[in-house]
């Protein structure tokens, strides 16, 4: 199977971040792609370098405003007297009733919609390769491979066409989707992170050849909080295209299971020709989001489910977060794909 990473995403390290008002280390950092890759050197996988992919296909998917906020605010921060190493708002919009501001500090209330997002000096270069390397796994599997993995760094799916969230920039999954939108005309995404891929179904909402199906913690009293109900199934030529399956917070192996053989069976209703799978590591037991207490062993499971489906997957890394399980699960989910 096809692996891909750039490891010049190692040079986004992000340090802020507020938990129930205490600033705090924050979760994504780059110690977990160095996870990730001993479970993939367990298997006996070696990355590949993605190619540097033209940014036309970031276009497809996020705003040009937003796009280029990524790519200048860190240097337009720093020239605020007493500004921090990081791009951290004060500040969040209602966007509905409000006026896009020119200033930095207005720009990134408007795009930044939390605290788990800092964006630094390297921020934007290390986005960047995270997309290549999820398009670099999405032609890869456009040129016939029947699988491909990309360890995405930072993730995708909390990221909407214009604002970053919950550690991601860049939808990786969301811009995999699109770009095999080229040759098949259905597309379909299953996200089984704990947390709900509120991004992702922003972005596909309203259309009817991209079906986004998540598997994930109940998020009324889990991140994102405001997105994640079962009764979101897409607007307009989107409806019906839209499928969330949020879980009590703790579920464990046989509820999870059930409920992905339950996505999946929508996911053939819809025939697509290719899937995206948003892997987060994250429902396992071990994880210090605590959202579910999947064991190593259902992750073999849920890999067999999914590959059973006969799809030609793309694999786009999402969450899954500091724990000594971190290598193991990798090596679990993946291990029936080689």
């Amino acid at each position: 199977m096809p692996v891909f990473y750039a490891p010049e995403s190692e040079a986004h390290d992000p340090q802020f971040w507020m938990l129930r008002g205490v600033p705090s280390t924050n979760k994504e950092l780059p110690e977990r792609a160095h996870r990730l890759l001993a479970g993939l050197a367990r298997l006996g996988l070696t990355p590949q370098s993605p190619p540097v992919a033209d940014q036309a296909a970031l276009r497809q998917v996020h705003t040009p405003d937003y796009l280029a906020f990524l790519e200048t605010a860190w240097a337009e921060w720093q020239k605020m007297p007493n500004a921090g190493p990081e791009v951290v708002p004060n500040l969040h919009p209602q966007k509905d009733r409000h006026h896009y501001p020119a200033g930095i500090t207005g720009r990134a209330g408007w795009h930044l919609s939390d605290t788990g997002c800092p964006l630094g000096q390297h921020t934007w270069a290390a986005a960047l390769r995270g997309a290549d390397t999820a398009l670099a796994a999405a032609a890869a599997v456009r040129d016939g491979a029947p699988a491909a993995y990309a360890l995405c760094r930072p993730p995708g799916h909390h990221a909407t066409a214009d604002n970053a969230g919950g550690h991601c920039f860049l939808n990786n999954s969301a811009i995999a989707a699109q770009s095999l939108l080229d040759i098949h005309p259905r597309v379909a995404v299953l996200d089984i992170d704990v947390h709900h891929g509120n991004g992702t179904q922003e972005i596909f909402y309203d259309r009817a050849d991209v079906l986004t199906v998540s598997v994930h913690t109940d998020p009324s009293n889990f991140y994102p909080f405001f997105l994640g109900y079962a009764d979101e199934t897409g607007s307009g030529a989107g409806e019906g295209f839209n499928l969330n399956l949020p879980l009590p917070q703790g579920s464990g192996d046989d509820l999870w299971l059930a409920t992905i053989d339950k996505a999946l069976a929508r996911i053939a209703d819809f025939q697509p020709g290719v899937l995206v799978l948003a892997l987060g590591l994250d429902a396992h037991e071990n994880d210090p989001f605590k959202g579910m207490k999947v064991t190593t062993a259902a992750f073999t499971r849920a890999a067999e489910l999914i590959r059973a489906a006969g799809l030609p997957t793309v694999i786009v890394q999402e969450g899954g977060y500091l724990s000594n399980d971190l290598r193991d699960n990798i090596e679990a989910f993946l291990r029936p794909w080689t």
